[in-house]
């Protein structure tokens, strides 16, 4: 027989077509958690939608089961290599070997995207194209098994593909996705139990078949959220950090200087406002609204505006958010302490290193208050992330705090959407303050003044004497190891650790002069207590970045680790030795510039030649693209076209040829370099001129003009390249100047448009079109 019996057809057929489409795309929505955007989503509905059609049109006109199923086959290759395989910057109509080697270079890129990326992965062109490989592979598949085989419970096996990703990496889609794909799945079930003709046993069948679809439905909804919230997907440690994570963050509690940092997790794992609570709400009277909001707090009355100047209160003066310390080192590697003792402590009393502030309440005259209120992300932490100053802790759940350590740890790891908040005293401390004071003796004194008993301890005892010899106190120890560090001349922010060339990590560090933020808070920990000074390591994450609400935004990128000394009087003191180019200006307290002070907050700390990058979290930021796709293999097959291709090949073709109009529409012009600065780059990558999150704006332009003389043997010149220039340096004065100069909208928009169009003219011109070899990657 050519058909198995029972093989749908008519207009049985063509409801079945439809279910098994609805039944597709409610389980691609599974993926809206790990996926930016939503184009992607469209153009796989639509692919599935064409494909489906394809089928159904075959089935119409053969009674053979396999040739539906072989029909859209050939269609979504066509389809694919249509859409994926044309040629930069223009539609093509036809399929050729060309345009097969081109979509195979991209899917081989896709891949990469997906292995690098991060949770959420960019909407980037070589992920969509998997995506809808994979949502035409299912509608096929489904479609087969409910229409050819008549076996629709099998269609299930298909559908849950689309929620493997989902529930391996730990993040779940929501009730909708679950709800929508569990009714179309009962539909299916429902359409196999309904008889052809009246015949015996039918209402039992059905029961049966709707009873077992409300069952998958129930555990889809009750277990399916449980299974995605189990921690322990992803442990992402610090000098590891974002080592390919695929689920909720986790602060490694273990740092090892010989490791290379790995690229880092865009997820986001806080989110938070910083208010001042002194402030008068809107319509109070004044300094009596902020009087009476204090009396409620618990919170004496702020200066009045005849006071003491107050500073502006951001997330640059609440500062990083510390999840925990480290105190032992053993000359490679720092473990932590597990705390002996987790205390209570009373709701609106400080929390504080320093004993003389500890449970007392928040006092204006004492220093700028800040109330930040937090919200948990794709964040895994026992300890909560809290501010380095004084401050009051808010949280629901069994949560203790480790005087010692001034940790705030929880018998269980954080959700997502847990909420806290704090009232930060930021103390008003100056260098003249610490200049004048001596440094203390913490509880278990010995455990921050031990230094390792390597091989070069004592090549290390002698750099330190000799660095410090004219210093005098303490502080000024400190702030000359810290400049030392951060000068530009004496040390490389490098997230690629030299081999080890002694058993000496730290001493590996200071004659390689290259490393990132462990290295250099290790390094200066180390050399610290080798002058008596305690001190130890503060593991947590970077003020984020400001969005047009007003909150700020963290991502794991924003990880970090930093030194911390003990003052007499002033607890732990952090410092900063990291170069400024990686986090920002230092504290006030150790700045010798504290009259100097840029605009933003501090950059996030990137490696060179990340690949997979992450969308930003503040408006105007965009999913960073992927590189050039490869050189294609010659010769890649492709199956023959079915009876129906012409009519698929017009389809598509028209689809695809309104999609690259559509995305030819000009926008906007952007209103600042930052939305310029996008823009150029989705529209370069476009191209397949693309460059590393890693790159600085003069790095990203060395990056095109070296892919561009690979694949073209030309450089960007004239107009193009002086326009290329004006908009890095924009880019460089909005990010780093106090005082940035202010760049019309149309200049902007110029800078973007000649760039942009001399680019494709060159890319469109080279000899061989889409075969040359893809731009290098940063750092290779």
């Amino acid at each position: 027989m050519n058909r198995p019996v029972g093989a749908e057809h008519g207009a049985r057929a063509v409801l079945g077509s439809a279910l098994s489409v609805l039944a597709t795309w409610a389980s691609l929505l599974a993926l809206g958690g790990l996926i930016d955007g939503r184009r992607w989503l469209v153009v796989a509905c639509l692919a599935v939608l064409v494909v489906a059609s394809a089928a159904a049109v075959a089935r119409a006109l053969t009674r053979v089961w396999w040739v539906p199923t072989a029909a859209g086959a050939a269609v979504a290759l066509v389809g694919l290599v249509l859409r994926y395989g044309a040629p930069p910057g223009r539609p093509q109509f036809l399929p050729d070997l060309d345009a097969v080697g081109r979509a195979w270079a991209l899917a081989r890129e896709g891949v990469r995207v997906v292995n690098d990326s991060f949770v959420p992965m960019p909407d980037v062109r070589p992920g969509e194209m998997l995506v809808v490989v994979g949502a035409v592979s299912v509608v096929l598949l489904v479609d087969l098994a409910v229409l050819g085989l008549r076996v629709p419970a099998v269609a299930g096996l298909a559908l849950l593909t689309l929620w493997v990703p989902a529930v391996v990496l730990g993040f779940p889609a929501g009730g909708g996705p679950v709800f929508w794909t569990a009714v179309a799945y009962l539909a299916l079930l429902a359409y196999g139990a309904a008889p052809h003709h009246a015949r015996a046993g039918r209402a039992r069948r059905a029961v049966t078949a709707g009873a077992g679809a409300a069952l998958l439905a129930t555990v889809g909804l009750v277990a399916g959220p449980v299974l995605m919230d189990v921690p322990g997907w992803a442990s992402v440690a610090l000098p590891q950090l974002g080592s390919t994570p695929v689920g909720p963050l986790e602060l490694s509690d273990e740092l090892d200087l010989r490791e290379s940092l790995g690229a880092r997790s865009g997820q986001e794992v806080l989110r938070y406002r910083v208010t001042d609570p002194t402030a008068p709400d809107e319509g109070a009277a004044g300094d009596d609204g902020a009087a009476a909001r204090a009396a409620v707090d618990g919170v004496a009355p702020a200066p009045t505006a005849s006071g003491p100047a107050t500073r502006a209160v951001d997330a640059r003066l609440v500062g990083p958010l510390r999840a925990f310390t480290l105190a032992t080192f053993d000359g490679r590697t720092w473990e932590r302490d597990e705390p002996e003792e987790l205390r209570p402590w009373r709701a609106g009393t400080l929390l504080a290193s320093d004993g003389t502030t500890a449970g007392a309440l928040p006092d204006p005259s004492a220093g700028t208050l800040a109330q930040v209120d937090v919200t948990v992300g794709a964040l895994r932490e026992r300890r909560l992330p809290v501010s380095t100053h004084p401050r009051t802790v808010d949280v629901a759940g069994p949560w203790g705090w480790d005087q010692d350590r001034d940790e705030v740890v929880g018998e269980r790891s954080t959700d997502r959407d847990l909420t806290y908040s704090m009232l930060v005293q930021v103390p008003d401390l100056t260098p003249d303050a610490l200049r004048e004071t001596p440094v203390g003796t913490p509880p278990d004194a010995s455990l921050y003044v031990t230094v390792p008993d390597t091989e070069h301890r004592e090549d290390v005892e002698r750099l330190v004497r000799d660095l410090t010899a004219d210093d005098e106190t303490p502080y000024a120890q400190a702030m000359t190891l810290q400049s030392w560090f951060r000068s530009a001349s004496n040390f490389t922010y490098d997230t690629r650790v030299p081999p080890a060339r002694t058993s000496d990590a730290v001493w590996d560090f200071l004659e390689s002069r290259r490393g990132y933020c462990v290295q250099f808070a290790t390094a200066m920990t180390v050399m610290s207590r080798t002058l008596g000074i305690p001190a130890r390591v503060g593991v947590g994450f970077l003020p984020g970045e400001r969005t047009e609400d007003g909150t700020y935004v963290v991502t794991g990128r924003l990880a970090h680790a930093w030194p911390e000394l003990y003052f007499e009087g002033r607890g732990w003191v952090r410092f900063e030795p990291t170069p400024a180019s990686q986090t920002g200006p230092p504290p006030v307290w150790a700045d010798p510039f504290t009259g100097v002070q840029g605009s933003g907050g501090p950059p996030e700390e990137m490696e060179p030649g990340q690949a997979a990058p992450v969308p930003g979290a503040s408006a105007g930021s965009t999913a960073p693209p992927a590189s050039a796709p490869e050189a294609a293999e010659d010769g890649a097959p492709w199956a023959a076209v079915a009876v129906t291709v012409g009519l698929a090949v017009l389809v598509l073709g028209g689809a695809a040829a309104g999609v690259l109009l559509a995305r030819r529409r000009r926008a906007e012009p952007p209103t600042d370099p930052e939305q310029a600065w996008a823009r150029l780059r989705r529209d370069l990558a476009r191209l397949g001129l693309t460059w590393s999150d890693a790159a600085t704006p003069r790095g990203a332009l060395r990056e095109v003009q070296r892919a561009l003389l690979l694949r073209t043997e030309t450089l960007l010149d004239g107009p193009a390249l002086s326009a290329f220039e004006r908009l890095v340096d924009a880019v460089e004065s909005r990010r780093y100047a106090p005082t940035p100069p202010a760049v019309g909208p149309a200049a902007l928009d110029e800078w973007v448009t000649q760039v942009r169009d001399r680019a494709g003219e060159l890319v469109s011109d080279r000899p061989r079109a889409g075969v040359g070899p893809s731009a290098p990657r940063a750092g290779s």
